[in-house]
């Protein structure tokens, strides 16, 4: 899984770099699908607003613990993915 997840922030970062210095809207829709193709083919979930306010809650809180259970809940990453999701998140 940290495997993937590195492979998928190396290409998001080569995608932006073509992106910026191509600005065709045409070719930065291709590449937007296929990011959302691998995205869901890693099963990684974005955080909604909501699901995001109820893990900043928790850490508010300072219930780092259920913020790491709960992140996992919703994305369904694994213990060290979700625990190093939170802490930047905390920072």
């Amino acid at each position: 899984m940290e495997k993937d997840i590195a492979v998928l922030a190396l290409l998001v970062v080569t995608v932006l770099l073509s992106t910026l210095r191509i600005g065709d809207k045409t070719r930065m829709d291709r590449v937007e699908r296929k990011l959302d193709l691998i995205i869901k083919h890693l099963g990684i979930e974005e955080l909604g607003p909501a699901q995001q306010d109820s893990v900043d809650e928790l850490l508010r809180q300072g219930k780092k613990i259920e913020a790491i259970k709960r992140y996992r809940e919703i994305t369904g990453a694994g213990l060290k993915d979700a625990k190093e999701a939170v802490e930047r998140r905390a920072v």
